[in-house]
């Protein structure tokens, strides 16, 4: 992998939609970024390895690992947590299903997307193929998230409504900018990324309706392609110039038209969207936090056990609640994607993680009977807020006719209801410790939230894999 150097800012893209991202792409310094969006990602970059290391063990990954390993590339790369090596892009790939197979990964709630799986898995990949800094790191990052978060929201929530997953279809474009970014491409040829990543756009949300893996594969797919079409770009292939606003360009193939382009444009290169990620403190669809939230407040403010309630009636906004009010309990990603599911757990239990999931648990009658007594519904309220917020309502009927009621606008973790600096540093203790042994989880947190431009990135990655 070839690097040129800084961006040469006289290569200029023109004033298409992806010109004045791949601008703003190669003209993005780290020096030039405030304090506020170098600790911002500091926090995506705990939270994606905090999920990475976890995933690194699930089944998905183990599988897509030894199909990576058998394709016999030159090893420049190695995923996270292994010693292994392979591609580039298939350790991008790698990378992206580890981080996604928990359904723990960060996300934005304005574009319905996850871009840490995305854009942290081709930076990790990228930045050890091509040997890059930790400067040039941030800012491949912080660039990847400004270009996913904002075709995603120009597209969403219409994408959603017609079965697109907003992941890989927006992600593409922000792994394409990332590998651009980490090899020094100009502005042209980085618009050429970004036109080649329109003709990869792609993924489908039809695994809500049977709990397919295929979901975990999609942040890594993104990330695969996204560092394909840079190169591709890098070796004089071109992309169409007018790949999102044109006659046949991405808002017409995916929205027919309904995308809102200012999103694209709306403070570029004032405000960087990596400050408006949100973090998860339970390993489920965003789309119900804030209805599990309510639940445990219920559930901790009135000394309620399970047994106390018989009928759950959640209120969510339409892209929350269709697809995601299914009862069924086969397999993990189906658990996940379930309200219902969510708020059995949350009334048996009083706490959501991973074992509380365990599709297995399902089968047990008291979780059938509250599975059974749970409604979900389009709240008004929810859905006139809806993309700008997240909201639920959630109401209990108990056993002894009375009715309680929460409703909670922002879930935790969003940038009005924030999950702390040491609530991200316990979930990746939590994570990562039985992957990497307490000890050195310990040491990987310290050098993670101290990580800065001048920073080491070949030791903080010999962190990452167990001793």
């Amino acid at each position: 992998m070839s690097m040129a150097g800084e961006a040469n800012l006289n290569s200029v893209a023109g004033d298409s939609l992806s010109g004045l991202l791949a601008n703003h792409v190669a003209g993005l310094r780290t020096s030039d970024l405030p304090p506020e969006v170098v600790q911002a990602f500091r926090r995506v970059l705990v939270d994606y390895l905090a999920c990475a290391l976890a995933g690194t063990g699930m089944p998905v990954t183990r599988a897509l690992t030894r199909w990576a390993e058998a394709q016999g590339a030159r090893p420049v790369a190695t995923p996270i947590g292994s010693r292994t090596g392979m591609s580039e892009s298939e350790a991008a790939f790698v990378n992206g299903a580890a981080a996604h197979a928990l359904d723990f990964d960060d996300g934005q709630t304005r574009g319905s997307v996850h871009p840490g799986g995305v854009v942290l898995s081709a930076a990790f990949a990228a930045a050890e193929a091509g040997k890059a800094d930790m400067s040039r790191f941030i800012a491949a990052v912080v660039a990847g998230y400004d270009v996913t978060l904002r075709v995603a929201s120009a597209i969403h929530p219409a994408s959603a409504g017609l079965g697109w997953h907003n992941t890989p279809v927006a992600g593409v474009f922000g792994a394409a900018a990332v590998a651009s970014r980490m090899r020094g491409l100009d502005a042209r040829t980085t618009r050429h990324a970004l036109g080649l990543a329109a003709s990869f756009a792609g993924g489908l949300r039809q695994y809500l309706h049977d709990g397919a893996e295929v979901k975990r594969l999609h942040p890594g797919k993104a990330a695969r392609d996204g560092i394909v079409c840079a190169g591709l770009a890098a070796e004089g292939i071109t992309g169409a110039v007018e790949c999102l606003e044109g006659r046949h360009g991405l808002f017409h193939a995916t929205v027919e038209g309904r995308a809102d382009p200012t999103q694209i444009t709306d403070r570029l290169g004032q405000w960087h969207p990596i400050t408006s990620a949100y973090f998860k403190p339970y390993p489920c669809c965003r789309h119900y936090h804030a209805a599990i939230d309510a639940v445990l407040e219920l559930r901790r403010d009135h000394a309620l056990s399970s047994g106390d309630v018989v009928g759950v009636d959640v209120g969510l906004y339409e892209v929350g609640a269709r697809g995601h009010d299914h009862v069924s309990a086969s397999n993990l990603l189906e658990v996940q994607m379930s309200a219902p599911c969510a708020m059995a757990a949350a009334l048996i239990h009083g706490q959501i993680g991973v074992a509380e999931l365990d599709p297995a648990a399902f089968a047990a009658p008291e979780p059938q009977r509250l599975l059974a007594a749970t409604r979900v519904f389009v709240d008004p309220e929810c859905e006139s807020a809806y993309p700008g917020r997240r909201s639920g309502v959630v109401t209990l009927v108990l056993n002894d006719g009375r009715r309680l009621t929460r409703r909670v606008l922002d879930p935790r973790g969003e940038g009005d209801n924030p999950m702390s600096d040491d609530d991200l540093s316990g979930k990746f203790l939590a994570n990562a410790g039985p992957v990497l042994g307490a000890a050195r989880a310990e040491s990987a947190l310290a050098a993670l939230w101290a990580a800065g431009p001048c920073g080491d990135l070949p030791a903080l990655r010999a962190l990452l894999v167990p001793a």
